[in-house]
């Protein structure tokens, strides 16, 4: 377990982060450069001045407008800052000075990232999937040479199963089901829960889901959607993986014990 002020420097790494995340959310669908040009009011069009782009804080000393042109600042922007760093102080806490926690926390920012693009745009951009991919792998070769091979097997197995699925629902509906961006995104999501273990691997798994299926069906039922209408399932398929990533040992062994195994 991390001590508390390790645990305060995540906070703010997050929160950075998130702000960064804000960027890439804007960014990406639309093609652009997450480097170039620096952030500009969309209203206006006027630069943000470096005491106006702290995270959160600048948010609330503007009371949400903009310096230059009053207009309204979403309150999205502070709302992901902030579950940003409790996101990491969350995966810090559960997986302390490790190895482990260097790669969670490239899948944490990446999946905040790719929940909003796909609310807002219906796709997630293999260009995230790819970045999240590449830190996962920097980090299980790391923990591969600090602790040895034998998590390799059941991670890359985890991968596969996990790939497996996604790619045979998405080859069933001849693509209905779900988009090649999740079928990209599920074995990255297998290798860092496989790296846990098979219980908080295959919770996750199933977790994507169950909660795609509640949440489905609570829509139907509010009257939100139709029954033939067709919800983003990233949202779904990382919700899973989280719960697979922070509670899914505990759950795993929950069921073992309900099913007498």
């Amino acid at each position: 377990m991390l001590t508390v002020p390790l645990l305060s420097l995540l906070a703010v790494l997050g929160l950075l982060i998130g702000s960064f995340l804000n960027v890439v959310v804007h960014r990406v669908p639309a093609g652009l450069s997450v480097v170039s040009p620096g952030s500009a009011c969309p209203a206006c069009g006027d630069p943000v001045r470096p005491l106006d782009n702290v995270p959160v804080l600048s948010w609330l000393a503007l009371r949400g407008r903009c310096r230059s042109c009053a207009v309204p600042i979403s309150a999205r922007y502070p709302l992901v800052e902030l579950a940003t760093a409790v996101l990491f102080v969350v995966t810090g806490w559960s997986f302390g000075l490790t190895t482990y926690t260097a790669g969670a926390l490239v899948v944490v920012a990446s999946g905040v990232a790719l929940v909003l693009i796909d609310l807002d745009h219906r796709r997630l951009p293999f260009s995230i999937t790819a970045a999240a991919a590449v830190g996962v792998l920097l980090t299980l070769g790391l923990d591969v040479m600090l602790r040895g091979p034998d998590l390799v097997v059941p991670a890359l197995a985890s991968a596969v199963v996990w790939l497996a699925v996604y790619g045979g629902i998405w080859l069933v509906t001849a693509g209905r089901g779900m988009g090649l961006g999740d079928v990209a995104l599920a074995p990255v999501l297998g290798l860092a829960l496989g790296w846990l273990g098979w219980g908080p691997s295959l919770v996750g798994l199933g977790a994507g889901f169950a909660v795609g299926g509640i949440v489905g069906i609570a829509l139907i039922a509010v009257g939100r959607v139709g029954r033939r209408a067709q919800v983003p399932h990233g949202p779904f398929l990382l919700s899973g993986a989280a719960l697979g990533m922070f509670a899914g040992e505990p759950l795993w062994h929950a069921y073992l014990s309900l099913a007498g195994l």
